[in-house]
């Protein structure tokens, strides 16, 4: 099991190299792809996911989607494209429910919109940092913080761990855990930053990535413990299988979708 969770994580780890580097179609085609299979594994749990209020979230997640990539102008500066579309998927999630009545429940009504927001637009932040300036370089900066601070925190939690984080959901993670994800996220994102300016040629701010880095680390466990809330709320193990020795997309990317939108608004407030 370890050796294909290994192996796993290094084709993971090559793929991004190579989708990241790249950037532009490419990424965002992967993003996309990733996004619907992440919708449709969240959509299974509440058993929506070849029905309509599945199907509605696939479609408007494409269209945000078109949206993102695009661009496309409006007259006037009051008005916007994604709030018309969030609006009319609303109103269409909303025409299910009363037409289709009794047949969907308003749970399965607000998982549809709900998987929308939570996988499809938060993981579309790793395209709209990569196209920032000096995008190459910061968007490293989801996967440092999340999977860095991950392996910190599993690390100093097996060698120091003795007060529980999240005693019923999640009971093998500990404060001191959760602190040392924190601070070594940022002594990730410090040691980023030296590699960025030494070999790239970058001119970052180390101090910038530290705190990108603790700031970053810290959302990313909220966003492991939100996916897991989700799975034993509905007495699931794994959202997947998609990836062997991981699980299902969301069991991967929990914590990259809380920490895509945290570093792109961080990396343009700092």
């Amino acid at each position: 099991m370890f050796k294909t969770r290994l192996l796993s994580g290094i084709l993971l780890v090559i793929i991004a190299l190579i989708t990241v580097i790249t950037g532009g179609s490419l990424l965002f085609g992967v993003l996309l792809l990733i996004s619907l299979i992440g919708m449709t594994e969240l959509y299974k749990v509440f058993g929506i996911e070849k029905k309509a209020p599945g199907v509605l979230g696939y479609i408007f997640a494409v269209g945000y989607y078109a949206l993102l990539y695009f661009k496309p102008q409006l007259p006037g500066e009051s008005l916007n494209w994604f709030m018309m579309l969030f609006m009319g998927y609303l109103i269409c999630q909303m025409a299910v429910l009363v037409f289709a009545y009794p047949k969907y429940n308003t749970q399965q009504i607000l998982a549809g919109f709900f998987g929308v927001f939570y996988v499809a637009v938060m993981l579309s932040y790793i395209y709209q940092t990569r196209i920032l300036p000096g995008g190459i370089f910061t968007v490293w900066l989801v996967f440092v913080c999340s999977w860095g601070c991950d392996t910190c925190a599993y690390c100093v939690g097996m060698l120091i761990g003795k007060h529980k984080m999240a005693p019923i959901l999640s009971p093998k993670k500990s404060v001191e855990g959760g602190i040392g994800g924190i601070v070594g996220a940022a002594l990730i994102g410090i040691l980023y930053a030296l590699a960025v300016n030494y070999w790239g040629n970058a001119g970052e701010d180390v101090l910038r990535y530290a705190i990108i880095g603790a700031a970053g680390g810290a959302i990313s466990q909220i966003g492991d413990l939100a996916a897991s809330a989700i799975k034993r709320y509905h007495n699931i193990k794994d959202y997947g299988k998609l990836i062997p020795g991981h699980g299902g997309i969301l069991d991967r990317f929990d914590s990259v979708i809380f920490t895509a939108p945290i570093i792109y608004y961080l990396v343009l407030f700092l």
